[in-house]
């Protein structure tokens, strides 16, 4: 593992603060700087214009769809910095991080032409249509059927735990397309749906913190046009796959700063409330910290796995267990802080003297619910095993593909 950049990745890092230095609000890199409500909304406002006239939205994506074409090293070094000076990149994650990279990676060149620069310029969200009500895990196994009607796909069925749906403007649905496949993974299609239309109905999904990010999501009659295949027909299993891995795979060398912040939160207020003298909570927090250490290595290494092209078991291993690592590591440390918050856990002040914590911006979607930020991180962590592929999932993938243990066993067909 190299822990060294190249000089010309540390020039390009000279770039990147720079520009943030002169387009972030003047003291934004001031110990204790803080906006109020008001300066927050307009720098929110403001803040995506500045970074597509920077160049900065999907900027390793190719020149000609819109992107700067940055290197997978200049594109690590933007994510650092942005990271470093916390301040935010854009906020479409389904669009930039997910569907953008898919359809570059498999879709026609006019879907590319189409889409790409419509994400890009932020005029059209997007929401994930996999899981279903019975077919989460269990993807493969999915109900929801496209039947095709002249030069359109007539859509059938019902989605669930669909984040966003009530603000998107598409939704990359899996569908079968041909229910007689062999092979239930071979007739899934994946479709790129317009959501405003008839036959769609969302109905979101109220989180133990108020927020109503998830949703259901109906889908009965409703059409999108015969090309919006993405990645040839009943090919979706595929295609979808590449989309869970720029999920599962983000942030390789960045993904553990946000953990640094709450664990040096929780330090703070253990010294401030006496749980520092604690021997469980100094275990805790020694622990947290040692994880956050080995998720940041593991990063480099899967980094410079990347640069040199370099793939092996050990690579292989740490890109099956980086998910199912970070998840569960980050249940235990919520479980800390409720450990060093005590009873105060539950008022909705709880928290930094500042008010702020790690993850945050996700309060600004709820109605009225008391529930502190550090609270809603907690609520939300229990999801972080389920979500972008559950451990269990990512066990049987370790056991199978990763240790070549025996596949899992079916349940036995139903005797006549």
């Amino acid at each position: 593992m190299d822990l060294t950049y190249p000089p010309e990745a540390e020039t390009f890092r000279v770039e990147i603060r720079t520009w943030l230095e002169e387009n972030l609000p003047q003291g934004w890199f001031d110990e204790g700087f803080e906006m109020t409500p008001e300066e927050k909304r307009r720098f929110n406002d403001e803040w995506t214009t500045k970074l597509f006239d920077g160049g900065w939205i999907c900027a390793t994506w190719p020149t000609e769809y819109g992107g700067k074409g940055l290197t997978t090293i200049q594109g690590v070094v933007l994510s650092e910095e942005f990271a470093r000076a916390k301040a935010p990149m854009r906020a479409d994650f389904f669009g930039d991080t997910l569907v953008g990279p898919t359809i570059l990676m498999n879709g026609t060149e006019e879907q590319k032409k189409y889409f790409l620069p419509r994400i890009l310029n932020g005029t059209m969200r997007w929401c994930q249509g996999f899981s279903e009500p019975n077919s989460g895990s269990d993807l493969a196994s999915l109900k929801t059927s496209a039947v095709l009607d002249g030069e359109e796909w007539v859509i059938n069925g019902q989605k669930v735990w669909t984040t966003q749906a009530q603000f998107a403007d598409y939704c990359f649905v899996l569908a079968r397309t041909d229910p007689d496949a062999p092979k239930i993974q071979a007739g899934i299609s994946y479709l790129l749906v317009p959501m405003d239309q008839p036959g769609i109905e969302v109905r979101p999904i109220i989180q133990p913190d108020g927020t109503a990010e998830f949703n259901e999501v109906f889908f009965e009659n409703a059409r999108c046009p015969k090309d919006n295949v993405v990645g040839e027909l009943n090919n979706g299993w595929k295609v979808a796959n590449d989309t869970l891995t720029f999920e599962r795979g983000m942030s390789a060398t960045t993904g553990h700063r946000r953990f640094e912040e709450e664990h040096r939160r929780m330090v703070a207020a253990a010294k401030a409330n006496g749980k520092i003298d604690d021997p469980f909570v100094r275990q805790g927090l020694a622990k947290y910290y040692s994880k956050i250490q080995i998720l940041r290595i593991n990063g480099l290494r899967n980094l410079t796995a990347a640069l040199t092209g370099k793939r092996d078991a050990g690579t292989a291993a740490l890109g099956a267990t980086n998910k199912l690592f970070w998840s569960e590591m980050h249940q235990d440390a919520m479980q800390l802080a409720l450990a060093i918050f005590g009873a105060g856990s539950m008022l909705i002040d709880a928290g930094p003297e500042d008010g702020s914590w790690p993850g945050q911006g996700r309060l600004e979607k709820r109605d009225h619910y008391p529930v502190s930020p550090m609270m809603s991180t907690y609520f939300f962590s229990r999801s972080e095993t389920i979500w972008g592929g559950s451990s269990q999932i990512q066990r049987n993938i370790v056991g199978e593909r990763v240790l070549g243990l025996p596949r899992e066993p079916k349940p036995a067909a139903p005797k006549n």
